[in-house]
């Protein structure tokens, strides 16, 4: 999916409270959503679609669970590819075909397409990586992980 910057007004403070809250963790309750209003001091339902909103302008790109692969036995693994732009958005409907690919950006490099495959089994990577480069006959560069890094990010009040 091709991004660009939002304007700088995009998000307005609840937004960005909302944003910061959320990558603390999801609440495991009756009614997650609203309890995350509670403590924001919106309704659930604005809660609900604030995030559709979010999503549909991209500032989120999904809204769920992250799961840990290699906790349960799988794989991640960062690949990279050098696609001709004229075919990009060919390439990139095929790679996310393929339900092992987590998320898929596009980035101004050489390298311009990047995504994460997510496996239940570390021979997996290999499949889907050999698989997509048959489907797309482009070379799949893999990044495994070496070590885990947990970042946030904040969004400015």
């Amino acid at each position: 999916m091709r991004r660009t910057p939002l304007p700088a007004d995009a998000l307005d403070p609840a937004d960005r409270a909302l944003l910061n809250l959320l990558q603390e963790g999801f609440p495991l309750a009756p009614h997650p959503f609203t309890t995350v209003g509670n403590a924001l001091g919106l309704p659930a339902q604005e809660v609900i679609d604030r995030l559709a909103r979010l999503k549909e302008i991209g500032a989120i790109t999904r809204f769920g669970p992250f799961l840990d692969a290699a906790a349960m036995g799988g794989a991640f693994c960062l690949c990279a590819m050098s696609v001709p732009g004229e075919r990009f958005d060919e390439v990139m409907t095929l790679v996310n075909a393929n339900p092992e690919v987590a998320h898929n950006y596009e980035r101004v490099h050489r390298l311009n397409m990047w995504f994460v495959l997510a496996c239940d089994r570390p021979g997996g990577i290999g499949e889907t990586a050999d698989r997509i480069e048959a489907q797309t006959g482009l070379s799949v560069l893999r990044f495994p992980k070496l070590k885990e890094f947990f970042i946030g990010f904040r969004a400015p009040a």
